[in-house]
């Protein structure tokens, strides 16, 4: 297992950042659902049921929990994680994140942001966070982590249709 694979793989399941239609903090702190711009007002349950989505993957990566993870996406997914594109989820957790899932002692997320915009049947999200990755043999990784997501609603309620993380070693 190569510890910069773990790194971003581990990334990938939470940060959603971009730039967004609407004025920022320069904190960030205030970030949380919005619209598009122009677009009719949202539905609040359907961008509190697409955020909820967001946050169930970060608790099922911090769980280690594949199949509730699995569950979040989209059969027909794209994942991209730190300038590689991974395919779909099954594939991503088949190939990546499954094998690396089983050298993880721990797993934390600190300072999550998350902010959704519906557009219909579709939302975008965007993520930022740091994570801490305490593996079985001992190393440690810490991490500033961002994603973003798109979504798509069907009957069954809302997926993961696309995911593109990155993450760095923190700057001090």
């Amino acid at each position: 297992m190569k510890t910069p694979l773990l790194a971003a793989a581990l990334a990938f399941g939470l940060a959603l950042p971009a730039a967004s239609a609407h004025a920022q903090s320069p904190d960030h702190s205030a970030h949380t659902m919005a619209t598009a711009a122009g677009g009719p007002a949202p539905n609040a349950q359907e961008i509190s049921g697409a955020e909820a989505l967001l946050v169930a993957y970060r608790d099922a990566l911090t769980a280690r929990d594949a199949k509730a993870m699995t569950d979040l996406f989209a059969q027909d997914s794209a994942i991209f994680e730190n300038g590689k594109a991974e395919g779909s989820f099954a594939n991503y957790m088949e190939h990546h994140l499954g094998p690396e899932l089983a050298e993880i002692a721990s797993f934390t997320f600190g300072r999550p942001t998350v902010t959704v915009t519906t557009m219909g049947r579709m939302a975008y999200g965007r993520e930022t966070y740091t994570y801490r990755i305490e593996l079985s043999d001992g190393r440690v990784i810490d991490r500033e982590g961002a994603a973003t997501s798109v979504l798509m609603q069907d009957d069954g309620g809302w997926k993961i249709v696309q995911y593109h993380s990155s993450s760095r070693a923190p700057r001090k």
